[in-house]
Order: C-alpha cells, then sequence, then structure tokens
C-alpha cells in the first residue's frame, strides 16, 4: 500500500503487503530526487524558560509544540516529517503519547517511527522526540 504525502511529491510513505499494517506509523518513507533533510535534536517539554511540564501529558504536548516551531523554522511541518524516534521513560504514557501525537502528525500518512522506554531523560523528563523531515529544495 503506498500513500503519497500530498505537500511533498518526493515522498512515499509505504507499508509492504509482506509486513504488518503498523498502527500510528508507516514501515517505509522512501525519499526521491532533490531535497533538503532536516534533522531536529531530541526535544523536551520545556517552555521558552525552561520550565518541564508538570505531568506526561502537559509535557508531551509541550514536546509537539517545540517541535513545531523547530520545523516552523525551516518552512516545514509535520506534514514533511519522515522519522520520529520516541524515548519515555514508561511505556505506560503510550496511549497519552499517541493521542496527542495524533494532533500533529500526518495519520493518513504517518512518519516511520521508533519508540524505546529508556531509563531517564534529562531533566526529568518523561519524553524526548527527534524528527526528520525532507523538503523540497528552496
Amino acid at each position: 500500500m503506498t500513500q503519497e504525502n500530498k505537500n511533498t511529491s518526493n515522498l512515499r510513505f509505504l507499508n509492504p503487503p509482506a509486513l504488518t499494517k503498523p498502527p500510528g506509523y508507516t514501515q517505509v518513507v522512501e525519499m526521491t530526487g532533490p531535497g533538503r533533510t532536516i534533522w531536529i535534536a531530541g526535544t523536551i517539554g520545556t517552555n521558552r524558560d525552561g520550565k518541564l511540564g508538570e505531568d506526561f501529558r502537559a509535557q508531551a504536548v509541550q514536546t509537539f509544540e517545540n517541535l513545531k516551531a523547530a520545523l516552523e523554522s525551516v518552512g516545514a511541518s509535520f506534514e514533511q516529517v519522515v522519522k520520529v524516534t520516541n524515548y519515555l521513560v514508561d511505556f505506560g504514557h503510550l496511549p497519552v503519547f499517541y493521542e496527542v501525537r495524533d494532533r500533529y502528525v500526518n495519520t493518513s500518512a504517518p512518519p516511520a517511527s521508533t519508540a524505546v522506554q529508556v531509563s531517564g531523560l534529562p531533566r526529568g523528563a518523561l519524553l524526548e522526540i527527534e524528527v526528520v523531515a525532507v523538503l523540497p529544495l528552496k
């Protein structure tokens, strides 16, 4: 099954029939032709003043808002995100994580995604997310 990203014609999102179709992410994302690749470092749920959200939901929302701002700084949006790596200190938070994530990512052509449970994150954060986006050449 192929899902074309409507905003970036050089991207294809595929879930090959030989693999189980995953919920909420795509198994293979292909980029063809010229483009710009953007790597955004691991981002946590701190506000502009460096204050960390009080609970997992608040941190998740702030983390995605921070990623949104980082993407916008290069003229991108979550539509161009092709890979997400999610670090959580407790997989018990996955239902809330998925709920928040799905308000930001393109759920009709979701990025490839990896989730890792870790023993700790900087500043006591409950999650950290890094993304890769691909945009056409300017």
